[in-house]
C-alpha cells in the first residue's frame, strides 16, 4: 500500500503522480471517484498525469492517445497496449495505492 497524499490535496479534476517504480498517476475524477494507472504512455514514454482529463478518460499529452481510467484499455491510436490499473483506498483521509502486482501476488 503506498501512501499517496490527502484526499483534500487533490481535488476533482487533478492528478498527481507517484513516484515510485514504476511510477503511477493517480486522478481524482470529475465524478468524485479515484483511479490509479501506470504514469507511462504505452504508445511512447510520456506521463499520463499531464495529460488531460475528461471523465474518466485520460489524453497522452504527447501523442493524444487516450485510456480508459477503470480498465487502462486505449480508447484510439495511437496507442495499442492498455496500462495497468490500480486499486485506491482512502483510509482517514489519506489516499493509498495498491499496486495491481502486489494485490495478484496476496491473492
Amino acid at each position: 500500500m503506498i501512501p499517496v497524499c490527502r484526499l483534500e490535496e487533490l481535488p476533482e479534476g487533478a492528478s498527481v503522480r507517484v513516484d515510485v517504480e514504476p511510477p503511477i498517476a493517480v486522478f481524482h475524477a470529475e465524478d468524485g471517484e479515484l483511479y490509479a494507472i501506470d504514469d507511462t504512455c504505452t504508445h511512447q514514454d510520456a506521463s499520463l498525469s499531464e495529460g488531460l482529463l475528461e471523465g474518466c478518460l485520460v489524453e497522452c499529452p504527447l501523442h493524444e492517445a487516450s485510456f480508459d481510467l477503470r480498465t487502462g484499455k486505449p480508447t484510439c491510436l495511437p496507442a495499442r497496449r492498455p496500462v495497468r490499473t490500480h486499486r485506491v483506498t482512502v483510509e482517514d483521509g489519506m489516499i493509498h495505492v495498491h499496486r495491481g502486482d502486489e494485490e495478484n501476488a496476496a491473492a
